[in-house]
């Protein structure tokens, strides 16, 4: 085994205090502050004739009423759009409290602060609004027909339209003159995170020194604080964001400022006092983010050995009622659809839609599992049309190692050009057949058959764009006692990161990774960061914490040189097992904890250790600053590019139509692995969330724009009993554009679930799958229907040609 700390499976340096409970999430803090709590609109899409509160003011214990009218300055206006893109010419954000209009159920209308929650929830209750209903657009259908509005001044309910082509020719045309033509219409319906903790604001002015002091629940400190200070008109220095524990958070904590975030610490403010407002499930539900709902129209065109020639893809996305993430999503599905292969010339299209509904915002996998099940299921309709294995498609038309780096000759969402740094996707498909079982499974089909069972195979491959920039920094400090403290500006929420940032820099500093405390998430601490979204974080800050250690471990040689004298270079010392030492001669060597005394030169010595460093007894000169510690930051040039496949097993009931995962195996890419059992975790959760999307979780509008399973009674996680266990194989590709070689993981388990399961109840049913999740009533219903329409016409028939 290497001593190298990278690349070991090391548990969690945080796991026992958060077992034991002793973890600080939101609620946990501010006892004895003041509460706030919000009257939400009822209704999809009205104008506020009347807000009555004369009721809510006999409650007692009620502090303040707040109403659209009484935000004052940049706080009335409305939220910014975070990522401007010049496709987005109808960009429509929400203001913090709604102003004349609401769009969506949900949607804050007034703000209440009490003693206490329960006391702010009666008051809200007694505040009447009066709503004249305004049309609901309700659903992508709706939208696209644009006979009802959002937003009267948004034509035809489109934020954004947006085409790119890869440059390899017209797309059309290389379809039209292809041998072989399909066209597909898919369909893949709305969800939503659901982190265990929802957000949550605490805030804390200090009129004395003027700075405010806000706690948030958050996937960014280091932008919240800018947000609120923008928003506030205070200077940034005077805004300090502290990001506790956090009970999850797959993409909706990115989302800043929400309107809480503002309004919070604003009354806060005002009111001279601590106010804290913690959301609850239903809040959460109507008032956060959603994602996913897209359809999808594609033609492909591709030669008798399943080569496409050309492809051309139209997508349909619904951003809910107001844009205030951009249009990251449906770039992020538009770009990253290729996956794996090379695929001719290509044309993607892509119009966003407004709709009554809640936003729509990044949630883990952020457009790919989209843009995975569109490619995916394009390769599975080729193979059907040609007599083909499925996986001899996809083999045909993949890039190879000798290929990379690949252009796709695609813009990616980071603004750079969409170029594969590393992969080895041969070897990858090689991987996921063997770790399936594909070739032996015909053996298996039929022994299940004689059993009157139905199973079916399934796979699915994806590339996924990681560590973009950008940038993350790290400060890195050797105490005296010999610890290491390693600050980033990245927050945490469950991935790991006390231990896996830890091993890089104990590598760097020669230590044991016990001897390095990871800080995250307080701009106290560190200022200057983006965030924790998107599969970055390990890329971005895991190489700044390498940089900012490598200057460290510099500097400890220069004044460890100068400790030990005799001439020594410090080009000729190492760092090993927490000390300074001379590579040839190990007597010679120097405590690093010592070399942190040094590091800062005193006039009194206020212990023995210090004693070493007072001007009589160090006479070092070389030049540094003082402390043993420094910054760095990591600025990459383009993002990375993790990749994988996943292979599923499923069994169908004949009568029930009740589905039933019986394998699921992953092959998975994400460079050096810097804590293989970390990277693991991450994988199954990513599938448990995955199987989610593929078979249950789904969020459902009625017609006026209610969500009807706004509960846990309604909206349908797995439980462990539904997540199979999942067989997990690494192979590595270390990246070429960032020092360690690193890509992400947080995303990687959930990209493909929906796409390798459709193809798995596809092969088991021998019916067509074209929208995910699907449920044991929605198998049945497919099975009626497309049967029926089997009896009725040829399997040739069925190949849905774009032409003649």
């Amino acid at each position: 085994m290497s001593d190298k700390l990278v690349g070991q499976p090391l548990v969690r340096k945080e796991d026992p205090r958060l077992l034991r409970g002793d973890g600080r999430y939101l609620d946990d803090l501010g006892r004895g502050a003041l509460a706030a709590a919000f009257v939400r609109s009822p209704v999809a899409h009205a104008r506020i004739a009347d807000i009555d509160v004369e009721d809510a003011l006999d409650v007692e214990g009620l502090v303040a009423v707040y109403t659209y009218e009484d935000l004052p300055g940049r706080i009335a206006e409305p939220l910014p759009l975070l990522i401007p893109h010049p496709d987005l010419t109808h960009p429509r954000t929400p203001h913090c409290l709604a102003n004349g209009e609401v769009n969506h159920v949900g949607e804050a209308v007034v703000m209440v602060v009490a003693t206490d929650r329960y006391v702010a929830e009666d008051a809200a209750e007694r505040i009447r609004v009066a709503y004249e209903d305004l049309p609901p657009v309700v659903g992508i259908d709706q939208a696209r027909a644009g006979e009802r509005l959002v937003h009267v001044d948004v034509p035809d309910n489109i934020a954004a339209r947006s085409v790119q082509t890869n440059g390899k020719g017209d797309a059309q045309e290389a379809i039209a003159a292809a041998p072989h033509r399909l066209a597909l219409d898919l369909h893949i319906e709305r969800s939503a995170s659901m982190p265990m903790e929802g957000k949550g604001v605490l805030a804390h002015w200090d009129p004395d020194d003027r700075t405010l002091r806000v706690h948030s629940s958050t996937q960014t400190s280091t932008s919240v604080r800018l947000a609120v200070a923008a928003k506030l008109e205070l200077p940034p220095d005077r805004v300090e964001v502290i990001t506790p524990d956090v009970g999850g958070g797959f993409g909706v904590k990115i989302v800043h400022p929400w309107p809480e975030e503002i309004l919070v610490p604003w009354a806060a403010m005002t009111l001279g006092r601590d106010v804290k407002w913690v959301e609850d499930r239903r809040e959460h539900f109507i008032s956060s983010a959603h994602e996913r709902a897209q359809e999808q129209h594609v033609e492909v065109g591709f030669d008798d050995a399943g080569r496409l020639r050309g492809l051309s893809v139209e997508i349909w996305h619904d951003n809910g009622a107001y844009v205030p993430y951009g249009i990251i999503v449906p770039i992020v599905t538009s770009t990253q659809l290729l996956g794996p292969y090379k695929v001719g010339a290509y044309r993607v299209e892509f119009t966003s839609l407004y709709t009554n509904t809640v936003i729509v915002t990044p949630y883990r996998g952020a457009g790919r599992p989209q843009g995975v099940f569109a490619m995916e299921r394009t390769m599975d309709a080729i193979a059907e049309y040609l007599g083909m294995d499925r996986l001899a498609v996809r083999e045909a038309n993949l890039i190879q190692p000798e290929e990379m780096p690949y252009d796709q000759g695609l813009v990616f969402q980071d603004g750079r050009p969409l170029i594969y740094d590393s992969g080895d996707y041969p070897t990858m498909l090689r991987m996921i057949r063997e770790l399936v079982g594909w070739d032996g499974f015909e053996a298996e089909r039929a022994a299940a058959a004689a059993e009157g069972r139905r199973i079916g195979i399934g796979v699915a491959a994806y590339v996924e764009g990681t560590g973009m920039g950008p940038y993350e920094g790290a400060h890195v400090k050797v105490e005296t006692t010999g610890e290491i403290v390693v600050s980033t500006g990245l927050t945490t929420q469950g991935q790991g990161h006390y231990t896996s940032l830890a091993q890089i820099a104990a590598d760097v500093l020669g230590v044991g990774v016990g001897d390095v405390t990871v800080i995250t998430g307080d701009t106290r601490r560190f200022k200057y960061a983006v965030g924790t979204f998107a599969s970055r974080a390990i890329v971005t800050s895991g190489n700044a914490v390498a940089i900012a250690a490598g200057k460290v471990a510099e500097k400890a040689k220069r004044i460890a040189a100068a400790a030990l004298g005799g001439g020594i270079d410090a080009d000729d010392l190492e760092l090993v097992d927490g000390k300074v030492r001379r590579r040839e001669d190990h007597t010679a060597s120097i405590d690093l904890r010592t070399v942190a005394v040094l590091s800062n030169p005193l006039r009194y010595a206020f212990d023995e250790a210090a004693k070493a460093a007072t001007q009589f007894a160090a006479a070092l000169g070389t030049g540094d600053e003082p402390g043993l510690e420094a910054t760095g930051y990591y600025m990459p040039d383009r993002s990375t590019f993790a990749a994988g496949a996943h292979g599923v097993v499923v069994e169908t009931d004949p009568e029930t139509a009740d589905i039933r995962i019986l394998r699921y195996c992953v092959v998975h890419d994400c460079g050096v692995v810097v804590n293989p059992r970390i990277v693991e975790g991450q994988v199954h959760g990513g599938v448990a969330q995955g199987v989610g999307g593929a078979l249950y979780e789904r969020i459902v509008y009625d017609e006026a724009g209610q969500l009807v399973n706004a509960s846990y009674m309604d909206f349908l996680i797995p439980f462990a009993t539904e997540v199979p266990h999942i067989e997990t194989a690494h192979m590595v590709t270390p990246s070429g554009v960032n020092p360690l070689g690193l890509k992400g993981a947080g995303e990687a388990g959930v990209i493909p679930t929906s796409a390798a399961v459709a193809s798995a109840i596809q092969d088991a049913e021998g019916l067509t799958v074209r929208r995910m999740p699907i449920s044991p009533s929605e198998l049945y219903e497919l099975r009626k229907t497309q049967v029926s329409q089997m009896t009725q016409t040829t399997r040739e028939s069925r190949k849905e040609q774009v032409s003649a």
